[in-house]
């Protein structure tokens, strides 16, 4: 499984309390998943028996907490995967600019849904933003490590989800990662995505991560109309 497959399936309804249903059962029971009826280790078994969603929204869920699954489930509802995420946001913050009379960077202004780095963008944001209320502490950081080794992700993804897991929690780092205010408020809607704007902490997240992406506050109202109720 890569990256953008994760996303596509995770952004789904129910899939994230499926993954955490199934994660909640421990290191052995994904262990036992990640191998055919011979015994032998096969990411296809996986995928095929547990489902990629589940697989997919199982992470995120064990990113977020179970505490927050179900409101994410219904936040990526109205989302559809990672293509259909970049492409909502790039069109809030494109409506934003018309509205203010200015004209778009063309070149800035198109989403390209082919181009893998949206995925990349997407995923560090969200395990960033799920680190925000300190909930994921060195022994969720290990059990997270095994659920991607078990479900048979890629080397590129596991390496990813490990080196963002690890890194000291950095809004101005993650806002760094734009290149284009149209790729600021994709990062902040997928950052929306997996934090709880009750949480104190979450919520000041939030608000550092606009201020230094330097989003107007219009744009982030939009975005976070997006996903709401």
């Amino acid at each position: 499984m890569d990256i953008k497959s994760l996303l596509n399936q995770a952004l789904k309804s129910d899939l994230v309390k499926q993954g955490t249903q199934k994660l909640s059962q421990g290191s052995s029971s994904l262990s036992g998943l990640s191998q055919g009826s011979n015994g032998k280790s096969s990411s296809k078994s996986t995928l095929g028996a547990f489902g990629a969603g589940a697989v997919g929204g199982g992470l995120l869920g064990a990113l977020m907490g179970s505490k927050k699954t179900k409101k994410m489930g219904k936040k990526a509802a109205g989302i559809g995967g990672a293509a259909a995420l970049g492409a909502l946001a790039y069109k809030v913050y494109n409506d934003y600019q018309s509205k203010q009379g200015q004209t778009p960077n063309v070149e800035q202004a198109q989403f390209d849904e082919n181009d893998s780095n949206h995925s990349v963008l997407i995923l560090r944001s969200m395990i960033a933003a799920s680190k925000a209320d300190g909930h994921v502490d060195e022994e969720e950081m290990a059990k997270i490590e095994q659920a991607v080794e078990n479900m048979g992700a890629d080397y590129q993804l596991t390496k990813l989800v490990s080196e963002e897991l690890h890194k000291p929690l950095d809004p101005s780092e993650i806002a760094q990662l734009a290149t284009s205010p149209q790729q600021a408020s994709e990062i902040y809607l997928a950052s929306l995505i997996v934090a709880d704007e009750q949480n104190f902490m979450e919520k000041a997240y939030l608000k550092e991560l606009a201020k230094q992406l330097n989003l107007a506050d219009e744009v982030t109202y939009q975005l976070e109309q997006q996903i709401s109720g």
